[in-house]
């Protein structure tokens, strides 16, 4: 009996991604092999954060970059450090933002469930625009001498009232407004590690427990280094607000394994073993009848990255999401998504032996649908 049977908990196979609620992503052995081994000593965990994010930067090819317990957390802890500038009598004034610019300013399209850990901070959420449209004159007249920062979300840069992010920091440029960017699902391809830091932003913010395959409680803000030395005095392990994101040290560790890898990883060879997978699925499903099959792509914002094929399934004698719940009660349980009225498969987390087993478990459903 392995720890989750212990708990009457049944282990799932992923055709989801890497979301949160289901666990993130699967660590590399090397990841929890490092952790294991970081937990066998003491350090000082100060200079333990600072290495590790050097060491990352180092990797990445980036000026700075600021170990976080997760994006949101790097979302307060960016905003924190865009209020106070890493005065230290300012960072323990939070979230009480008296005295301190503390306006954050988004594009009405971009606004996410995860931006109250903006508000944590004691920031306040200023919309620009509308949801279907938005303009480069509408954020110049929104600027103020209470403006803290700009926050973009890269996952809505295709919604209808987005406005592409070099623009918005040509205009901001001459504010000397810095830029914020959650990307915390926006990898591969690992060029937008550094793609929103070319295109004008000073810190991105990307999620250690999804493509980096680290562990799920860990994160990391990249970008300028005068605004990373900001995001520290505000993080973890000093007292501020993100005294209570805690981080420990094995995961500190397991994060910087985690990015190792990540850059060594050849993705042509992971995105010719995605499309096998989608391709095995389709090949399969197509011929079976009440089913709709073909490969595409997200268009729609919460279902990052975007790059990787997925499997689009249109059930005629049920709902996709009746499909969904009939799958995740299976034994195995397979969890897929639903996006408008088709059931989704995503490859990104299946491993090749787990996709005759999604295949049958749909068969199965369909066998007998009600």
């Amino acid at each position: 009996m392995d720890v989750y049977e212990s708990l009457g908990i049944k282990k799932i196979i992923n055709g989801w991604g890497t979301v949160t609620m289901i666990g993130g992503s699967l660590m590399d052995p090397e990841v929890v092999k490092a952790m294991s081994e970081a937990a066998r000593s003491y350090v000082d965990i100060r200079i333990l954060h600072k290495k590790a994010g050097d060491k990352i930067a180092e990797l990445l090819g980036c000026e700075a970059c600021s170990i976080t317990s997760g994006a949101a957390a790097g979302m307060a802890i960016s905003a924190a450090a865009c209020m106070t500038k890493g005065d230290a009598s300012r960072v323990l004034q939070l979230p009480d933002t008296t005295g301190m610019p503390n306006e954050v300013l988004m594009l009405k399209s971009h606004r996410i469930l995860y931006d109250q850990a903006l508000s944590l901070t004691g920031a306040k959420i200023i919309e620009i625009g509308v949801t279907s449209a938005a303009n480069l004159r509408q954020i110049e007249t929104a600027v103020s001498e209470k403006t803290a920062c700009f926050f973009y979300v890269a996952e809505a840069e295709r919604m209808r009232g987005s406005i592409p992010l070099p623009l918005i920091a040509e205009v901001l440029r001459k504010f000397k407004i810095p830029i914020v960017v959650d990307a915390a699902a926006e990898l591969p391809p690992k060029a937008n590690i550094t793609k929103y830091l070319d295109q004008g932003a000073d810190l991105a913010i990307f999620s250690g427990g999804k493509e980096l395959r680290g562990p799920q409680s860990s994160g990391l803000i990249v970008g300028k280094r005068e605004w990373i030395e900001s995001c520290e005095a505000n993080n973890y392990p000093y007292y501020s607000i993100g005294r209570s994101m805690k981080l420990d040290k094995e995961t500190i560790v397991g994060l910087v394994k985690a990015v190792e890898l990540f850059v060594k990883k050849d993705y042509e060879i992971q995105m010719e073993a995605w499309n096998t997978m989608v391709a095995e699925m389709i090949a399969s499903l197509s011929v079976l009848p009440g089913l709709l099959v073909r490969r595409g792509f997200p268009t729609e914002p919460g279902v990052q990255p975007t790059i990787i094929p997925r499997v689009y399934i249109t059930p005629s004698s049920l709902s996709a999401r009746e499909l969904q719940a009939r799958l995740a009660r299976m034994d195995p349980a397979v969890y897929i998504d639903v996006q408008g009225e088709e059931a989704v498969v995503n490859p990104q987390c299946l491993e090749q032996d787990q996709i005759p087993i999604v295949i049958d478990s749909i068969r199965n459903v369909m066998k007998s649908p009600l």
